[in-house]
């Protein structure tokens, strides 16, 4: 591709479904893609839609995609000349724009010097000001002393939002709603910012009560044209990451919506911006709305735009990158139709979202009119404690809302993910949620359907039957004459216990008693289980293991376990990670902090160890009140899923 730059070989500085997206649009551009990898992605899906790649170091990003140095020294040695930085990792860190300037390669993204400035939360929200857009009442001052941040918190008053400076993806963000509890919050925020970003200030924000959303996508040349291609919400979020995502938004009106675009460019023209950015604001129930942020880089949402608009918007980074005019006016900018994005996250929503990892035993993802999946990851990927937890993007597209909904959920039901568990029956039960469905959607969507998608996430009985039917069925499973037979399983939400005995002179036809009443018939064929009773029947897949059973049924992978006896389990806690007298690692990942020593006596919920997994950090809480005995764990150890961490005496 040629303007007043050249493109030819492009270094994609990421990894996953962004690198397979930038890769399609640099091939049809005529541009060979190359990549990178750590030693966790060496097998990865996204290197077989590179010509080339090489490895950038060991599994922790700090050591790999963070690096500059390397990332640098991979563009030298595959010969790029440019580089795209995708989202997260190194996209908007401006000294890594610089240094790919310096070494003599065009960067497909904006300048250094508007990614430091918008990088900057702070310098940002003042800049907004100074240009007449309305920012939400905080503080974002360089005295980023505790004492001063408190103080500042007292004045803002609560509920209150940390935030970190640097940064976005919902990391080093904490919500305060008892000052209490703010400088636990302030060091947590802290510390996960610099780990994420390398930078731990922190602004003070209030927090709004059920506002939405808004975020407005801009493109800008380097020839003085800025435009914006309209509106996504994104206001369905779990831990202020961003779970749907829509254009249009329902909330908006014309008058609203030329308002909110107009600032919006503002925004991007206060820094002689240019390339793809999104400008985010927060929309309040009476109609005003507040400057948050601008991401100076191309979003994970990305996809719905280019649905509504007709526009691929990584080849219009490329040309952009090149010196070309955008092409584009204003006033020819129109949307046609409705899109919706769901984010395939590879975690447990009943279980506080934590992620999940593993092998992808199946994958088998929906297809057919108005549906589209940016997916980084195949039947065989393995899903590491490294990286993001998202695995794909789900989009469905249609002539309006409606059409769009309806689309999303047949796509959701059908989609079959094995091996991991995943958010997929999360994002079904808000597709088939009333409120979503006429789109009463804010940022405290899942806090107030909380209890209506919980429902909708217990494991159904025809998953239980499906298990049971695999159970019988294995060679391995205790069989007295085929009566008596107790099979007992426990999921997430419920305990599933039958006994079954054989009725007739065939293998497939049972009697069952408990939980379930009635006679079954089963139909095994390999992993794949059909269940027969009264009028019904319900199939699905079945895999079991040592500890319990595997189903995947209407779309979603379902684990079971089988029961140990009540009295052993008592006062377990799946969610976080405790038995009885010790308290377990619920996955594997990196111990950053250690709350506690051997002798303290601690209250129900007290934090015990902090572990970061997935780029994310997750509580390990006391269940009980008691006296530790042992602490097993320090700063920076590295743990599997179930290892011992604290003993109770």
């Amino acid at each position: 591709m040629i303007g007043r730059r050249r493109i030819t070989r492009l270094l994609i500085a990421n990894r996953g479904e962004i690198a397979v997206r930038i890769a399609r649009s640099a091939r049809e551009a005529g541009i060979v893609p190359l990549g990178v990898y750590s030693d966790a992605d060496a097998r990865a899906y996204f290197l077989d839609f590179v010509d080339d790649a090489v490895r950038i170091g060991e599994a922790p990003a700090i050591e790999s995609y963070l690096s500059i140095e390397r990332i640098l020294g991979a563009a030298r040695e595959l010969r790029a000349d440019a580089v795209h930085p995708g989202y997260g990792f190194l996209s908007e860190r401006a000294p890594f724009a610089q240094a790919v300037e310096d070494d003599g390669l065009v960067f497909v993204g904006p300048p250094a010097a508007a990614i430091a400035a918008m990088g900057d939360k702070a310098g940002a929200k003042r800049r907004a000001r100074e240009h007449g857009i309305p920012v939400v009442p905080g503080y974002d001052g360089e005295d980023q002393s505790n004492e001063r941040l408190l103080a500042e918190g007292r004045a803002i008053g609560t509920p209150l939002l940390i935030k970190a400076v640097a940064g976005g993806g919902g990391r080093g963000m904490r919500v305060v709603t008892d000052l209490a509890e703010f400088d636990e919050a302030l060091e947590a925020a802290r510390r996960e910012a610099l780990g994420a970003f390398g930078d731990s200030a922190v602004l003070l924000e209030r927090y709004l009560d059920r506002p939405r959303h808004i975020e407005f996508q801009i493109l800008a040349d380097e020839l003085g044209t800025t435009i914006h291609l309209g509106e996504r919400e994104c206001s369905i979020q779990r831990r202020h990451q961003k779970v749907l995502e829509e254009a249009p938004s329902t909330a908006l009106t014309p008058e609203l919506r030329e308002r909110m675009g107009a600032a919006a460019v503002r925004a991007a023209r206060s820094v002689d911006y240019f390339n793809a950015g999104t400008v985010e604001f927060l929309l309040d129930q009476g109609g005003s709305f507040y400057f948050l942020e601008m991401n100076a880089r191309l979003q994970v949402e990305h996809p719905v735009t280019e649905c509504v608009h007709g526009i691929d918007l990584v080849r219009k980074q490329l040309e952009v990158a090149c010196g070309m005019p955008l092409g584009l006016a204003q006033e020819s900018i129109a949307t046609r139709g409705w899109a919706i994005e769901a984010r395939i996250n590879a975690e447990d929503p009943a279980n506080g979202y934590l992620p999940a990892t593993g092998t992808i035993a199946g994958w088998k993802p929906p297809s057919g009119p108005g549906i589209r999946l940016d997916s980084g990851v195949a039947a065989g990927s393995e899903v590491s404690i490294y990286y993001d937890s998202m695995l794909a993007k789900l989009i469905a597209f249609g002539d309006d809302r409606a059409a769009a909904v309806e689309r999303l959920t047949a796509a959701l039901d059908s989609f079959v993910i094995e091996g991991v568990l995943t958010n997929v029956p999360l994002l079904l039960a808000i597709a088939r949620d009333d409120a979503f469905r006429v789109g009463d959607t804010t940022t405290s969507f899942l806090v107030e359907r909380a209890e209506f998608l919980n429902a909708s996430l217990a494991e159904p009985s025809d998953a239980f039957l499906i298990a049971v039917g695999a159970v019988l069925a294995d060679p391995r499973s205790w069989r007295v004459a085929g009566v008596g037979i107790p099979v007992e399983l426990s999921g997430r939400s419920r305990r599933f216990s039958v006994v079954a005995s054989r009725i007739g002179g065939g293998d497939d036809s049972w009697r069952l008693s408990g939980d379930f009443e009635g006679d079954v018939r089963f139909e095994s064929n390999a992993e794949r289980v059909v269940v027969h009773y009264g009028e019904s029947r319900a199939s699905g897949r079945a895999v079991v293991a040592t500890d319990g059973v595997v189903v995947t049924y209407e779309g979603a992978s379902v684990r079971l376990h089988f029961a140990v006896p009540p009295a052993l389990t008592a006062g377990a806690s799946a969610a976080h990670g405790k038995t009885q007298g010790a308290v377990t690692s619920p996955m594997p990942g990196k111990i950053v902090k250690v709350a506690v020593k051997a002798g303290d006596a601690v209250a129900e919920r007290e934090l015990l160890v902090v572990l970061e997994a997935m780029k994310m950090e997750h509580r390990i809480e006391a269940l009980r009140s008691g006296v530790v005995k042992t602490v097993l764990v320090a700063p920076g150890a590295l743990v599997v899923g179930g290892a011992t961490l604290v003993e109770f005496e």
